[in-house]
Order: C-alpha cells, then structure tokens, then sequence
C-alpha cells in the first residue's frame, strides 16, 4: 500500500520535474525570439526588417503559447491528490494494465519509468475520461488493442 503511493508521489515528481524544464525551455525560446526581433536593424530593404521583425514576433507569440499551456498543465498537476488510493481512474489514479500502465495526471505522453512504460494523461483528455467509467476487470480500447485494468490505486 505504501509502495504504491510512494511510487504515484516519483510519478508526480517526474511529471513536476517535466514540466518545469518545458516552461524553462518556453520562456528561453520566447526571450531569444524577441532579442532577435529586437536586435533585427533596419536595412535599406524596409520589407526585409519588417518581415524579419514579424517573424521574431511570431515566434515569441508561439512560445509564450507553448508556455502557457505548460503552466496550466503544471496548476492542473499541482491539484492532483498521490497520497490516497482510488478505486476509480481519477486525476491521481494509477490505472496498471499488465504491460503499461496510466497516470491520470497531466498529458506528458509515454514515459519510461522504472523499466515500465507509464502513460502520463491528463485528467481532461478522452482516454481519462473514458477511463472514468471503468474499474478493476474491465477493459477498453487503446490503440486498437483491447486492454484489461488489473488494478487501480
């Protein structure tokens, strides 16, 4: 019992861990990219700086997107409960099914952990939500595969 909640609190670590070095990398990307717009000097070809200096805009609008979603991800992992075990696939859940397991935590994608692949969802993306509805013995589609829940915690 103990093991599992503790192995849900790295889960929730490595995630922080992740996501912290996402939003460091965004708001690098998005300062380099509006030194660059900044630093762009104009030239006789007015076009050429105008365009230059859109495309530095650009690209910082897009990273200070990326950012965004990164920080309501990292709000959305902070809220997530690892020190219960749940009995249903809720934000906090770990769903174990044999050869992969489920974190219902924040969407980071397949992951290796401890020699075990771990998919880390977000509680609002629609495999969670499927996941909801289901419980130890039941099974569902994953990637054209149907996939039986051994156990949740």
């Amino acid at each position: 019992m103990g093991d599992k909640i503790q192995f849900k609190n790295s889960l929730k670590q490595l995630a922080l861990d992740i996501i912290g070095q996402r939003i460091s990398t965004a708001k690098q990307a998005a300062d380099q990219a509006q030194q660059a717009a900044n630093q762009e000097e104009k030239s006789s070809a007015g076009d050429k700086y105008e365009t230059a200096r859109a495309m530095g805009h650009l690209q910082k609008d897009m990273h200070a997107g990326q950012l965004a979603a990164h920080l309501k991800d990292l709000a959305t992992l902070k809220s997530i409960n690892t020190d219960t075990l749940y009995s249903k696939p809720v934000g906090g859940a770990l769903i174990n099914c044999g050869d992969a397991c489920f974190f219902i935590a924040a969407g980071l994608g397949k992951q290796l952990v401890q020699g075990q692949t771990i998919f880390f969802i977000s509680p609002y993306a629609p495999l969670a939500r499927l996941l909801e509805q289901k419980k130890t013995g039941d099974s569902f589609l994953f990637n054209g595969i149907t996939t039986l829940i051994k156990d949740i915690c």
